[in-house]
């Protein structure tokens, strides 16, 4: 199957027969046919996590009726690359340090990469189905503020396909202002293969939203959530958070390191607590 899929995307990249409707429609049923594929053999989080750094390309946004700008696709192509440098570092099991275990199981790892620097890990389940953790983290982007007091608001600046989108968000300030206020330009690429979701995100420009009076603008990325349900009891969720953040600023590495692995631990904390409320009739 993978190498009739492969020519079907190669014969695509010629520009004389990008126009063959008969062919792209191919192409689409093809890949599609191959991830269901994929995720049905491989439910496990490791394997998939090998699959889409194998397999994910851009060519299912490129099949889109409506073609991308140039800036547009190099959007799409900064979510993807946030995407598989973040599985490629959770992939790597060796090196992480424990910085936090709660008293509910909630732990926080970190290590350090040369070319990413301090990186964290959280490690939680959830008591929730994916679809619900999936819907908060996702589809009520935007409301993340009314529910976590770290974050002050969430707003999407574009939406570029089915998957990517560029997000400002402002954080709020920690108590007694040791960390001020700091806000990030993102882009987002959010995959869901299987029983397994990733959110991947990184640090990107955007000319309509330059740096903010009040707020030090920030860099985040490579950073990724992953969901899968929990082994044995689909309607808990087990969620794995990759941070990278470079806050700027003079800031101690201990103050740093103290407010970030917080911040994932408040994180879980909160979201528990929004996912318990009823929802809204």
């Amino acid at each position: 199957m993978l190498p009739a899929t492969s020519k079907l995307c190669a014969a695509i990249s010629y520009r004389h027969l990008r126009n063959m409707t008969g062919l792209r429609r191919q192409a689409a049923v093809a890949i599609s046919q191959e991830l269901s594929r994929l995720a049905w053999r491989s439910p496990g989080p490791s394997t998939w996590i090998h699959q889409v750094r194998r397999k994910s390309s851009l060519l299912s946004s490129r099949l889109e009726e409506k073609p991308f700008s140039e800036m547009e696709m190099s959007y799409i192509k900064q979510g993807e690359e946030a995407l598989q440098k973040s599985l490629r570092i959770l992939e790597d099991q060796d090196g992480w340090k424990t910085e936090t275990v709660a008293g509910n199981g909630d732990k926080v790892l970190s290590k350090v990469l040369p070319d990413v620097g301090k990186v964290f890990r959280l490690e939680v389940v959830v008591d929730q189905p994916l679809d619900s953790v999936y819907g908060e983290l996702v589809d009520n982007m935007e409301q993340m503020g009314d529910w976590n007091p770290n974050v002050k608001e969430v707003k999407i600046l574009e939406k570029i396909g089915k998957d990517t989108v560029i997000t400002h968000e402002k954080a709020a300030a920690t108590p007694g202002n040791i960390v001020g206020p700091r806000d990030f330009v993102s882009v987002r690429c959010s995959k869901r293969r299987g029983s397994t979701c990733v959110l991947a995100g990184m640090s990107t420009t955007y000319g309509a939203m330059p740096e903010q009076e009040g707020f030090i603008r920030a860099e985040n990325g490579p950073t990724c959530m992953v969901l899968r349900p929990l082994a044995g009891s689909p309607s808990q969720t087990r969620l794995t958070w990759l941070l990278s953040i470079d806050l700027k600023g003079w800031l101690p590495k201990t103050i740093i390191n103290q407010v970030l692995s917080q911040t994932q631990v408040d994180f879980a904390k909160h979201l528990r607590q929004r996912l318990a409320q009823p929802v809204p009739v």
